[in-house]
């Protein structure tokens, strides 16, 4: 049924590259079978509630500039918020989102009421879930948004706040399996610090520790079989924050002996200000055996904090989703577009052709990568340079046949100099560009 909100707009709909039709796709063809899957499996695309649906229009120099018809602080307007929604991820073919509890209800003057609101609005979702076969690729609590969070949330220095959360993320948890979702995230929006002089990093990370321990555990108790998922995320808005980039997440899972049971959420905007690219962050993942899911944007790069704009950058997407497929694609995750529209963009139409761009540079960047891999284009210039270590000597070192001395007077005896070997960067980056 239709809200309005959307006015005549029909469903977004496959027309091939010579379309000129700005709400259609020209290179999303959810049923086109690349590496012997429908796009539409390989890319998993989801909508994020909160961008789409929960932002005002603000940013950190102005306020609101969206009028929306379902904001406000009832069950009423919530529920209307969730029609439109529903109506969106039909017209734009998407099969799955994702959400915060903040995005989805109004905050209740108790926890109680909030949890109560949650479930209530969560029935509402079922509803609409099965009607339209949209799914939920992950819930998530927000516990940075309320001044309650303002020191942290697992890491706050009270541990009434610390219990706080974590009862709010027991009934996102909750929530999530009942509709069943495919993984739960946990974004440390604040878990973090502004300055030293009033932190104990020891005993926040401690904390941080063992609130992930007990959502695993949790999880598990409940029958939760999706994938437990942390969101990198740097210096935004603190000075530090303890899930800092893969690398950082990787070292705390350790550290709590959880790198068997968590895995990580990577988003572009956050690597790009972690120092990093996309694609670093996505093989590390991969490489650590940890990589579950991505969040899809870009960042300006005029502009030094997470601006979340759609993607249009299809080289970028292109080595993204090249490590994606090497680490073997989405298995529980997917492409989330955790993006929002510019204050300016404020019709309906928008928001609907801010999604379709995004999806078709998603399409273009996979479909790219996929024919990267299946032609060797820089697998096999990749196997030539490391072939060396294919040798029964080499092979011996890093398997601990070899001693240091033995090493060195093998060097020794040889009595020749290794010859450095061209590492052909511009090469391949020419070999990328003439699939993008």
């Amino acid at each position: 049924m239709s809200t309005g909100f959307f006015g005549d707009i029909k469903s977004v709909t496959f027309e091939g590259s010579e379309s000129t039709n700005p709400l259609a796709y020209r290179f999303y063809d959810p049923d086109e079978v690349v590496m012997g899957k429908r796009l539409e499996d390989h890319l998993r695309f989801a909508v994020a509630y909160w961008h789409s649906f929960a932002w005002p229009g603000g940013d950190p120099f102005g306020g609101q500039t969206f009028d929306r018809p379902w904001f406000g602080d009832t069950m009423e307007l919530a529920r209307l918020k969730a029609d439109v929604a529903f109506e969106m991820f039909s017209l734009l073919g998407t099969p799955y989102f994702c959400f915060h509890d903040a995005d989805v209800r109004p905050e209740g003057e108790t926890l109680k009421e909030s949890i109560a609101r949650l479930d209530e609005i969560a029935d509402y979702f079922g509803g609409k879930m099965e009607t339209t076969g949209t799914k939920l690729l992950w819930g998530t609590a927000n516990l940075f948004s309320h001044r309650r969070y303002m020191a942290g949330a697992a890491t706050n220095p009270d541990p009434d706040v610390f219990a706080y959360a974590a009862a709010t993320v027991k009934s996102c948890v909750d929530v999530t399996k009942r509709l069943g979702g495919e993984n739960y995230v946990l974004w440390g929006g604040r878990e973090g610090y502004e300055t030293l002089l009033n932190t104990d990093m020891k005993r926040e990370r401690e904390q941080a520790g063992r609130f992930l321990s007990m959502v695993v555990d949790y999880a598990k108790k409940i029958g939760f079989d999706g994938t437990i998922l942390i969101e990198p995320k740097p210096q935004e808005p603190t000075k530090h924050q303890y899930d800092y980039d893969v690398a950082t997440v990787y070292g705390f899972l350790k550290d709590f002996g959880l790198e068997g049971e968590v895995k990580v959420n990577i988003e572009q905007g956050h690597a790009i200000l972690a120092g990093h690219s996309f694609e670093h962050e996505l093989a590390l993942a991969n490489a650590l055996g940890i990589f579950g899911s991505i969040d899809m944007n870009r960042n300006d790069y005029q502009s030094g904090w997470d601006t979340d704009q759609f993607p249009n950058n299809v080289p970028e997407m292109a080595l993204a989703y090249y490590q994606i497929l090497l680490g073997g694609g989405f298995k529980t995750g997917g492409t989330n577009f955790d993006a929002k529209l510019r204050r300016q963009s404020l019709d309906p139409e928008d928001l609907l052709a801010a999604h379709v761009g995004g999806i078709d540079c998603c399409a273009r960047g996979l479909k790219a990568a996929a024919k990267m891999i299946e032609e060797k284009a820089l697998i096999e210039p990749l196997e030539k340079r490391y072939a060396g270590w294919e040798d029964s000597e080499a092979k011996a070192m890093l398997a601990g046949e070899r001693t240091l001395d033995q090493i060195s007077e093998r060097v020794l005896s040889k009595g020749t100099e290794p010859q450095p070997r061209s590492g052909r960067q511009e090469w391949l980056e020419n070999v990328v560009n003439r699939y993008v």
